[in-house]
């Protein structure tokens, strides 16, 4: 599902970010990455939605080489693929139906599909009440329970979060994560970065560690195994 093969990421400046790294996620996984600040993480995770493009090495998702993928490709590569952000990144003007609906206007969907689609992943949600509402009449949580619902409106293979909890407080980092384990029970790959100690502790999944652009520790059910 994805796979990294020797890669290194160098920016110009001379920081290597990532270095070497091999690694395989199977369909279905739900993975942490985590590790101090610097250490590589964002660049780990923002290749694989093609954010960032390695210097060397293969990145294949889905059987896809997106190291090698051409621009013009890139927004095709990324239907099949949910990102969800610290920041949420919806549209202001839009309310939370068109957030959720654009993700499928733009691959020119069905107008009867997309009514239907959206109102069952913002069911999911638990947000189908709030459809009319615009980003700014929400809260951080059901901000990002937008967010998380765009990210899976074309039912991707996988969904990639960078730092979905870091700007919630505690409750609703923990119901932003019953929705993620509801996904990955759906069949969805999960692949979230992460500096939240005590959900990575107590949500057991496979967690990899990355140090200086290296990948340190790789453990099924592991633990966050650093100081908060």
């Amino acid at each position: 599902m994805i796979e990294m093969q020797n890669v290194y990421k160098k920016y110009p400046n001379g920081v290597t970010a990532v270095s070497g790294i091999d690694v395989r996620i199977n369909q279905g996984e739900f993975v942490y990455v985590v590790g101090p600040s610097g250490a590589g993480k964002s660049t780990f995770i923002k290749m694989m939605y093609r954010e960032e493009v390695p210097t060397s090495g293969t990145i294949l998702i889905n059987g896809v080489n997106i190291a090698k993928l051409k621009l013009k490709r890139v927004p095709i590569f990324r239907r099949n693929l949910g990102v969800v952000f610290q920041d949420f990144k919806l549209l202001p003007m839009k309310t939370v139906y068109e957030n959720v609906a654009f993700a499928l206007e733009v691959i020119e969907e069905h107008p009867k599909y997309i009514k239907k689609r959206v109102m069952e992943v913002l069911d999911l949600v638990n947000l189908k009440h709030k459809a009319r509402m615009l980003p700014t009449e929400l809260s951080g949580g059901e901000q990002q329970r937008v967010s998380i619902a765009r990210s899976i409106v074309n039912s991707p293979k996988v969904v990639i979060a960078d730092e979905p909890t870091g700007n919630l407080d505690p409750d609703t980092s923990w119901e932003i994560m019953k929705i993620f384990e509801e996904i990955n029970t759906r069949g969805t790959t999960i692949v979230m970065a992460t500096h939240n100690r005590e959900i990575v502790n107590t949500i057991r999944h496979r967690v990899i560690a990355i140090e200086e652009g290296r990948i340190v520790r790789d453990e099924q059910r592991g633990d966050y195994g650093y100081e908060a």
